[in-house]
């Protein structure tokens, strides 16, 4: 018998929401404040996640339950399974020496931490989040940043930073295909209209990444350079969204950038160096190796970015699932809950299908790559089962909190609070636009996706915008616009990022490292929604 959603489980509006509220505050409270370790802070707010949906929301116990294993096990393939294989892979660069080289290769095109953070974080981490997402971009360009020599929580916060305007185009597009999905918009307009809010943040994140690194006289050192990366990836971003589709936006803009910063690199130099503190210096005295050992040093990292660009491509993607693709369907859960009007125009069903595309997945292109690689470095295969279990070792804690933390969003979306939530901030009237944007970055804080905060949310918007006389495709897009900002706080990116640097326990501090800027970056996004919304 099917299980409706209900919205106002308390029959008072502002009281159903904050009790709604209570799991994801309780995680925040329990990472930022408690300083508790994430594993534990994440079981604490499942354990208030199935108690709300039980008890306040009268969600049968089983299938809360069964959320709970669906989201546990989404939390390991695809999101853990990335994590795991991305660092097996940095640990066999970094044993054999390779990261070393390309530190000091980083160097030579510039001793300066301001560039080589935006080369690394904002350029090479957008062609990753494109080809892949999922996390990949944050636990890649933290490793490189650890590797040159950067402190473990600047490296994390500043690559969570930099994980923010290519989210909506992540995975070639796939955010903005969910989200044309559930909303029944054109796809070019949702992709043309994203590309339109976020312009100004391409631009603005490079300075906004260095002011958090090195303050305002640190961007005034390097600001040209930093308006040719992010304008140029903002001016290719635009025009690849305006003319082609949301496909290859970030594959492309992120290439044109990279290539633009480096080019320009060649023919301008800031006039002062930038350090970290304590080491002066350090960045200008890294020795020159020899081209062939420093393409030696780069190689596992582009293949791995080929062969996700690849493994990433649908024709590759639809091949490989035909002989892998494993859809089970989740038992008392799949098409057994309602999902109710005025969140939805009607009554539907929601799906519970978890896709075991082991062969597809992302995580499998890098551990597929890692071991090719690892064979190229001169590795025995006994000698890479071995550091592969030693790597299982190191992140097994962290695998055990993402998969965690997954649960908790998913028993909040299937119990309904997050409709909840979303209803809330639709009440908000002449400041919808505002709010709705807030709305996105709320979404992707609980489920740590833009592409299921835009499954969650999407009708949502559209059904509010067009009673409020508001153009659906603006708020439509808004949900994926301001759920960009939420990447960077939502419990899984915290901890895949302290993974990635070894700081896992700490992951309290990443959150208070980025959760102003993250607030304050979606407030200007929905900003720049509003004025787009009454001038426009």
């Amino acid at each position: 018998m099917p299980w409706q959603q209900v919205y106002d489980p308390l029959h008072a509006p502002w009281l159903s929401t904050l009790v709604a509220f209570l799991p994801a505050g309780l995680l925040l409270v329990c990472l930022g404040w408690l300083r508790m370790r994430a594993h534990l802070a994440a079981l604490a707010g499942l354990g208030a996640a199935l108690l709300v949906a039980v008890l306040a929301f009268n969600m049968p116990p089983l299938m809360a339950a069964s959320s709970a294993v669906y989201g546990m096990a989404y939390g390991f393939l695809p999101i853990g399974w990335i994590v795991l294989n991305v660092i097996f892979l940095f640990r066999l660069t970094e044993e054999k020496g390779l990261f070393g080289i390309l530190r000091d290769s980083l160097s030579q095109l510039s001793g300066d931490r301001r560039l080589q953070l935006v080369l690394v974080a904002f350029c090479f981490g957008a062609f990753l989040e494109g080809a892949a997402g999922f996390g990949t971009p944050v636990a890649v360009s933290a490793s490189i940043l650890i590797g040159l020599g950067f402190p473990a929580l600047p490296a994390a916060g500043l690559s969570l930073i930099a994980n923010t305007a290519p989210v909506p185009y992540a995975g070639l597009g796939t955010p903005l295909i969910a989200l044309q999905g559930v909303t029944g918009l054109d796809l070019h307009a949702l992709t043309r209209t994203v590309a339109l809010q976020l312009s100004l943040f391409d631009v603005l994140i490079p300075f906004w990444m260095v002011w958090a690194l090195a303050g305002w006289k640190g961007v005034r050192g390097v600001w040209p350079a930093l308006l040719v990366a992010g304008g140029t990836f903002a001016a290719v971003q635009l025009a690849v969204a305006w003319w082609h589709g949301p496909w290859l936006v970030n594959i492309l803009s992120a290439l044109a950038s990279m290539a633009a910063l480096v080019l320009f690199l060649r023919l301008w130099r800031p006039a002062e160096v930038w350090h970290l503190p304590g080491e002066a210096g350090a960045g200008s005295a890294s020795p020159a190796h020899p081209r062939p050992l420093v393409l030696r040093a780069w190689a596992p990292w582009l293949l791995l970015s080929l062969w996700m660009f690849v493994w990433g491509l649908p024709g590759v993607k639809a091949f490989l699932d035909r002989f892998s693709l494993v859809r089970v369907h989740v038992p008392g859960l799949d098409g057994m809950v309602m999902r109710m009007p005025p969140v939805v125009a009607a009554a539907r069903p929601e799906g519970a299908v978890f896709d075991l595309a082991w062969l597809s997945a992302s995580g499998t292109a890098i551990l597929l790559a890692a071991v090719v690689a690892g064979v190229w470095m001169g590795y025995r295969p006994r000698e890479l089962l071995t550091r592969y279990a030693a790597t299982f070792r190191q992140v097994g804690l962290s695998l055990l909190t993402i998969c965690t933390m997954m649960a908790t969003g998913f028993v909040i979306r299937y119990s309904g609070m997050d409709g909840s939530m979303g209803l809330a901030f639709a009440r908000s009237g002449p400041l919808y636009p505002f709010f709705g944007t807030l709305l996105g970055w709320l979404g992707v804080f609980i489920t740590g996706s833009d592409t299921s905060s835009n499954v969650l949310f999407g009708s949502l918007q559209r059904i509010t915008a067009e009673q409020l006389g508001i153009q659906p495709v603006l708020m439509a897009a808004a949900n994926s616009s301001g759920g960009v900002m939420g990447k960077m706080i939502n419990a899984q990116s915290v901890v895949v990022a302290g993974t990635a640097v070894n700081l896992r326990g700490r992951e309290g501090q990443i959150l208070r490292y980025v959760f102003f800027h993250s607030l304050a970056l979606a407030g200007l996004v929905g900003l720049v929604v509003m004025a787009m919304a009454r001038f426009l």
